[in-house]
């Protein structure tokens, strides 16, 4: 019988540690998260987070990426991606575009897996994502503009690279079907239009309950909270997957608002941001089978070497063309 209690405990303890190291030594605390997890789960055989915590697991990493995506959408500010904008616009779209072909192509060619599958593999890999982004900008600390381009870039591809992963998978159960593409039309307006709508209306009734001081002080961050989890899991509710882009113009809404401080609300959601990455990755990577990860090690090395020196290059040069960008920030 596990002591669950204690092995919490000792999660976010190593987690808070590996977030120490990595502020000692200057790396991202992805690395230590990561390799903290590898030991504890598969190596060691201590933690087992599916024993753990049953079927609560995978609805708890979606609520936290929900928090996580909302917090960072917080900072996304019109203001700061003035003169920036055309890229980030490209690395959301045409970017993305050139990463979901190159890795498409390579999974096929390396994997030999069905173009279906390549492409819902390829759809996926777009995103680079808050939970990782975040972290990593925190640690390196680039420049202001750069650190603007991949704020921005990683908080509004994740909720783009779900929809695409939605949307791909339509298409393939159309096909396979020999349905209308008119479905997968269907589905990619309907996501888009209940995660606008919802993430407005969500990020209005927040703002209108802070400025004219409906709820004390002290509930905000509670209540900013709450609303953040009921959106996200309404959303999806009523259209699987646009959760994310709820949540994500929730974000935006409030960080827009001239009347609105969010400060307080976006302090809270940062702490908490940090200890939901470290727990979410030292449970995911304790979930990884070594023994499958081996039986493919040098695909997936292949595969990798291609995503981070072909495609992500691929995708900064179409992104950056002409704009005012020196080869050393691309």
């Amino acid at each position: 019988m596990q002591n669950i209690p204690l092995i919490v405990s000792l999660v976010v303890l190593v987690g808070m540690l590996c977030q120490w190291l990595a502020w000692r030594v200057r790396l991202p605390a992805i690395l230590f998260l990561l390799i903290a997890g590898v030991a504890a789960g598969p190596l060691l055989d201590w933690l087992s987070p599916d024993e753990l915590m049953g079927d609560l697991l995978m609805p708890m990493v979606s609520l936290s990426v929900a928090i996580i995506l909302f917090e960072g959408s917080l900072t996304l500010n019109l203001k700061e991606v003035r003169g920036v904008g055309v890229v980030v616009r490209r690395m959301i779209s045409v970017g993305a575009l050139v990463t979901w072909v190159i890795v498409a192509c390579a999974t096929r060619l390396i994997f030999d897996f069905s173009w279906q599958v390549s492409a819902l593999f390829g759809a996926v890999v777009i995103v680079t994502g808050p939970t990782v982004i975040v972290p990593m900008l925190r640690s390196v600390r680039p420049s202001r503009k750069l650190a603007n381009i991949l704020r921005w870039e990683g908080i509004a591809i994740d909720p783009i690279g779900a929809l695409m992963a939605v949307v791909t998978y339509e298409f393939i159960l159309a096909s396979a079907a020999h349905t209308t593409l008119g479905h997968v039309l269907q589905v990619f307006l309907f996501t888009i239009a209940i995660g606008v709508v919802l993430g407005v209306i969500a990020g209005f009734i927040i703002e209108r309950l802070l400025v004219n001081h409906y709820i004390p002080e002290y509930l905000h961050n509670l209540a900013a909270l709450s609303l953040v989890l009921v959106a996200f899991s309404f959303s999806n509710t009523l259209q699987h997957e646009s959760g994310l882009l709820t949540v994500t113009i929730m974000g935006m809404w409030l960080a827009n608002r001239p009347d609105l401080d969010i400060h307080p609300i976006l302090n809270f959601k940062e702490n908490l941001t940090v200890l939901l990455i470290s727990v979410l990755f030292i449970l995911l990577a304790a979930r990884i089978d070594l023994q499958q990860l081996m039986s493919v090690a040098w695909q997936a090395a292949a595969l990798l070497l291609v995503i981070q020196f072909v495609a992500r290059p691929a995708k900064i040069f179409v992104s950056t063309w002409r704009q005012d960008i020196t080869w050393q920030e691309k």
